[in-house]
C-alpha cells in the first residue's frame, strides 16, 4: 500500500500538519474541502529533514513536496482500480500522472529580512548526469551554496515537470540533435511545433507564499526575466534579483549566447572565453 493513498495515513499525517492543502495564494485551506471544477489547489507535504553534501559541508534542509490536488486525485482513481486487479507492479503506473515538485527550505525564511529564493527548473542532463551542454547543474549546485550561507537563509523550488522549458526530456533530446544540426536552442523548439517556453510559475509562487508567510521581500537567484515577471503576476511583488551565471564552457556559450539573445541578464563578459 502506497502511504499517500492509504486514507489512515493520509488522516494521521494532516492532523500533525505535516499533509496540508494550499490554494493559489499559498493560504492553507480545509483538506477535505470539495474540489471545484477548477482546482488550482496543492497538497504540500512536509517538512522533512534533508541534509545535503555541499561542497563536501554538510547542511540540514527542510524537504517539502508538493503536488496539484487534481494529479493527486487522478493516481488516487487509478490506485483503487489496480487494487481491483491485484497486480502491484502495476502500481509503478501511478508515476506518469503525477508531477511532484520539491521545496527545499534552511533557515527562517519567514522571519528573515530578505531571504534567498532559487526557482529551478528541472534538467536531467545537467542535474544528474551533469552534462555539460548547458549549466543547469552548476546552477542548482551554487543556488544551494549560496542559500545555505545566506544569513537569512533561503528556500530552493525544484520543480520536476519544467523539462527542457517545459517540453519534456524525449522532446528534448530531439531538440539536441536539432542543435548539433546548427539550431539554436529556441529555434529547435519552433521545429518541433513547441513553444519558446512553456513552463508555468503559479505552483511555485503558491508555495513560496505559504512558506514565506505572504508577500515578502525576497531576492531571486535568476536571469530570466520572464520568471520574475510571471512571480509577479502570481502575488511575489517585491523581488530583487541576484544574477546566477556559473558553470559556463566551451559546449554550452552558444546555449548561453542565446539566451542572452532572448532577453536572459547575462552580460557578454560573463561567457566570453577567459584569456
Amino acid at each position: 500500500m502506497f502511504a499517500y493513498i492509504d486514507p489512515s495515513i493520509r488522516k494521521r499525517l494532516a492532523q500533525a500538519g505535516q499533509l496540508v492543502r494550499i490554494d493559489a495564494r499559498g493560504q492553507k485551506i480545509d483538506i477535505d474541502a470539495a474540489p471545484t471544477d477548477s482546482d488550482p489547489t496543492l497538497n504540500l507535504l512536509g517538512p522533512i529533514p534533508l541534509p545535503l553534501d555541499l561542497r563536501g559541508k554538510s547542511t540540514t534542509f527542510q524537504w517539502f513536496a508538493f503536488v496539484r490536488r487534481t494529479e493527486l486525485a487522478q493516481a488516487h482513481e487509478i490506485a483503487d482500480g489496480l487494487r481491483n486487479q491485484g497486480d502491484r507492479r502495476l502500481f509503478s503506473l501511478l508515476s506518469t500522472h503525477m508531477c511532484v515538485n520539491s521545496a527545499l527550505v534552511v533557515g527562517q525564511p519567514r522571519t528573515a529580512r530578505q531571504p534567498l529564493v532559487r526557482v529551478h527548473s528541472s534538467c536531467f542532463t545537467g542535474d544528474v548526469f551533469g552534462s555539460m551542454r548547458c549549466e543547469c547543474g552548476p546552477q542548482l549546485l551554487a543556488a544551494l551554496n549560496r542559500i545555505s550561507e545566506h544569513e537569512s537563509g533561503g528556500i530552493l523550488i525544484y520543480m520536476s515537470g519544467h523539462e527542457g522549458r517545459g517540453i519534456g526530456l524525449w522532446a528534448k533530446a530531439m531538440t539536441y540533435l536539432l542543435q548539433d544540426a546548427g539550431q539554436d536552442t529556441y529555434q529547435a523548439n519552433r521545429s518541433l511545433g513547441l513553444p519558446d517556453d512553456s513552463r508555468e510559475f503559479d505552483d511555485a509562487a503558491a508555495v513560496l507564499l505559504y512558506l514565506l508567510g505572504g508577500d515578502r521581500p525576497i531576492g531571486l537567484l535568476t536571469n530570466n526575466p520572464k520568471k520574475v515577471g510571471d512571480l509577479k503576476r502570481s502575488g511575489l511583488t517585491q523581488i530583487r534579483t541576484r544574477k546566477l551565471v556559473v558553470g559556463v564552457n566551451q559546449w554550452n556559450r552558444r546555449y548561453l549566447n542565446a539566451k542572452r539573445a532572448w532577453g536572459h541578464q547575462i552580460d557578454a563578459e560573463d561567457i566570453e572565453p577567459l584569456k
